[in-house]
Parts: C-alpha cells; structure tokens; sequence
C-alpha cells in the first residue's frame, strides 16, 4: 500500500459503508494500490469498491489484480454493460492475458461483449505458441506513411494515439512493411514540412513472430527499448511488444527457474492463492524422484560396510563432505544458469567454463582443507579427545575435500550446459538434483582414498 494510504482506514471505510468518502481517497490513488486493497476484502466487497471506480480506472485495476479467481468473480458479477466499459478499456494484449486464464464460460462471455474486429483480433493472438512473441504483443500501436509531412502525421497521431499502448515511438509502414522507426521527439524538432521517411532511423531492430519471448525480453533489456516491433516471415509489422510485458515475461520465468532450481513444478498462483494439495502435486513428484535416486549413497554406503566398521570415525565426516560437495556443485550451477539465460555462455563455450571452475575449484578445495586439517587436529582430537581422529585420518577426509569439491564444480556448470543443449530447462539441474549426483561421488572418492591411505579392505 503507498505510504500516504492507510489500509486500516480504507476498510474502516468498507465496513461502515462510507462509500462516498472511500471514492473520494480512491479517486486519489494510483492503480497498483487500489488492486492490492482490493485483495484485502472479501469477494462482495470486492465487487462493491470495483463498481465505485471510474471505467477508465477500473480497466487498469483489473489487469494489476493478481489472481486470476478474483478477475474471474469480478467478470461474473458483472453486468453485460459494466463487463462492456471495462473491455473497451483494456489493451489487447491484456485481454488476451485474461482470456487465457478463464475458463471457456467466461472466455465465451467476454468475447461475446467485444466487437467483431476485436475478436479478430484476439483469436489471431491467441493461435500464436504460448511461449511465443506473438502471443505477448499487442497490436495497439501508431504506424505512419514514409511520404507524410511531420504536420500530417501529428494529425494521425492526435486522432488515433489515444487508444495506442504508446506514442512516443511510432513505425514507419508501406503496405505494412515495416521500413523504419520515428520517434515523437525527432518529430518536434523537425520542421511540419519534413517527410517522414526523410527522418526515420531505418535500422531497426525487430523479432519475429514466432521468436521466444524470453529472448524478446532479454532484447529489451539489452538495448533499453521501450517497445520492440514484431514482423512477420514477410517483414510486415503485426504487433509491437513493450517494456512491461518483457518485465512481465522476466518475472515469470525468473519465478519459474526459482521453482524448478527448489524441485517444485511450477506454478502461476501467488503462494497464498496455492491450496494446500495443489502445492503438494507440485512437490511430490521431484521428492520421490529424488528420494529414490538417493537409492545410489544407500548403496554405495553398504558396499564400504567393512571398510567403515575398521574406522568408525570415518562415518561421522560423511554429512560435512556431502554438503560441501552439494554446496559447492550448487555455487557453479546456480552462476551458469544465470549466465546461459542473460546469453553470457552457450554450449560452445563449454571447455572454457569447466577451466574456469576446475581452477576456482582447486582453490577453494585447498582452502576448505587447510581450514579442516587445522579443525580436525584442534577440535576433534584434541579438545574432543578423539585419538581415532589421527593425522591420516584427517589427510583422507581433507584429499577427499579437494577432489569432491572440484567434480561438484565440474558438474554443477556442465550438467546445466548440456540440459540446454539438448531441450531442458537448465533451471531443472540445479541443487537438488546436482546435490544428488555429488553425494554419491564424493563417498565414491571417499571410500577410494581410504582403502588406499588407510589399507582398509573392502
């Protein structure tokens, strides 16, 4: 809630029904906080504050409400004429949000409230892939004549702008070919007499169609657009994509990639709108899977049985190793993760990532074992009074130390690489499943240093 609101007033005002009063702090208050006070009241309240609300207001707060539920009972509740006022108000490419979202009785009540170029319109976004450019653009936009003066194309801008996503960017068409981009700026220090194609930038940097719309974000991003056109396999400009619907893509797939890097199907309700079985369907799958790989260490543990009855201490640094091991695999991960999706790396840059990791790996293997050693000796057999914790028994735990934390690097930045390389979300190698992996290596490499050091039989 913005600081100049108190949310505790505002209901005050919702539960003695001084509604006169409440319109009057609405009128005052931008979009995103009426949408967040709105999802403190119940549904019938929530309806009666949205009916109090300007059509142009209530379009804008209607698209800031979060659940999809909440935009759904609002729909419901709305007359034909109300649901009308409000469609009319909505960009195009936030209606075909909120269509995707609604179940087919609602989709068939909202297209029936829309006029036929609108619907148009709306199915021919709706028939683009769901992780398209196609399916996030708009068509709202000004396009102008490379052959109008400055002066006519004012004129256009006046008479059309108004129900533009925006004006201050304007395209430049022939037969909708898309030929340059204007912007309004270049426009006023121009002389009304000037052609348009005589100012136009013509090297303009436009996406396809059917491009990913992750990509089309990270674009906007890159080269701090505001809006990036989008053409068609002709070159004619069908729609324009702006700079909050890539940060709407951005903060979906970063919400995404956090899910699947915690084992969590993904999901597109906030986390208190989740029921309790629909989260557990989300979690369910990757713990089992997980849990039975862990299957592996269970095994790998039971075949150095022998081994760990000779030298029982060597159980108790088992837990330290794998969770160094987990930790280090999760550090080089999550760093290329982030850097194949901001297209710092890519698959041919594979041997120059495993370089950089084995390097910072060996250091950091050093360090850890350094610090260890002097633990071990201190701590654990000394002021602990272990003497089975012998300096040879401190060697193998601190060799393992180096060599698991160096595999864990190496596989935590390759697993990603290739998960990419071959289709899969990198974000799905992440912790748990690279933790997995590490556990079983690191007592692999364990048990194999202390069978040679320690001349243990297996």
């Amino acid at each position: 809630m913005h600081e100049n609101y108190d949310l505790d007033q505002l209901l005050e005002l919702v539960r003695t029904k001084q509604f006169r009063r409440l319109r009057e702090l609405l009128d005052d208050m931008n979009e995103v906080d009426i949408a967040e006070f709105l999802d403190e009241l119940g549904p019938e309240e929530t309806i009666l504050v949205f009916r109090l609300l300007p059509k142009e207001v209530a379009a804008e707060v209607f698209t800031e409400l979060e659940d999809s539920d909440d935009q759904e009972r609002l729909i419901n509740a709305l007359s034909d004429k109300e649901l009308r006022e409000v469609l009319d108000e909505l960009y195009l490419d936030d209606t075909v949000d909120l269509i995707e979202d609604m179940p087919a009785n609602v989709v068939s009540r909202i297209l029936r409230n829309t006029d036929a170029t609108t619907r148009t319109q709306i199915n021919q976004l709706l028939n683009y892939p769901k992780d398209s450019a196609g399916s996030i653009m708009t068509t709202e936009y000004v396009y102008l004549h490379p052959n109008a003066t400055v002066e006519e194309s004012f004129a256009r801008i006046r008479k059309v702008g108004m129900d533009k996503e925006t004006v201050y960017t304007c395209y430049v068409t022939q037969r909708r070919v898309l030929l340059g981009v204007v912007t309004v700026r270049r426009m006023l220090l121009s002389s009304y007499d000037t052609r348009i194609g005589d100012i136009m930038e013509t090297n303009v940097l436009s996406v396809n169609t059917h491009e990913d719309k992750e990509d089309v974000a990270q674009l906007l991003n890159k080269y701090d657009l505001y809006a990036l056109p989008v053409v068609d396999g002709e070159d004619r400009l069908v729609g324009i994509i702006t700079f909050d619907d890539a940060m709407d893509v951005i903060e979906e797939e970063t919400t995404e990639d956090f899910e699947k890097m915690a084992a969590i199907l993904p999901s597109d309700k906030p986390y208190l709108k989740t029921g309790v079985l629909e989260t557990w369907k989300a979690r369910i799958p990757w713990l089992l899977l997980l849990m039975l790989s862990a299957t592996f260490t269970g095994i790998i543990i039971t075949s150095f049985e022998s081994a760990l009855a000779a030298c029982v201490v060597l159980t108790s640094f088992i837990p330290m190793l794998s969770g160094t091991g987990g930790n280090s695999g999760s550090q080089s991960s999550v760093a290329v993760i982030r850097a194949l999706s901001l297209d710092e790396i890519d698959f041919s840059d594979m041997l120059l990532v495993v370089w950089k990791e084995i390097r910072v790996a060996v250091l950091c293997g050093v360090c850890l074992a350094c610090a260890n050693f002097v633990k071990m000796m201190i701590v654990d057999r000394y002021l602990m009074h272990n003497p089975e914790v012998t300096p040879l028994v401190a060697l193998v735990v601190c060799l393992t130390l180096v060599f698991t934390v160096i595999c864990a690097k190496v596989v935590g930045c390759t697993l990603p690489m290739c998960a990419e390389k071959i289709g899969i979300d990198p974000a799905v190698m992440a912790s748990p499943f690279i933790t997995t992996i590490v556990d079983a290596l690191s007592l692999l490499i364990y048990f194999f240093i202390a069978t040679r050091l320690l001349g243990l039989n297996t």
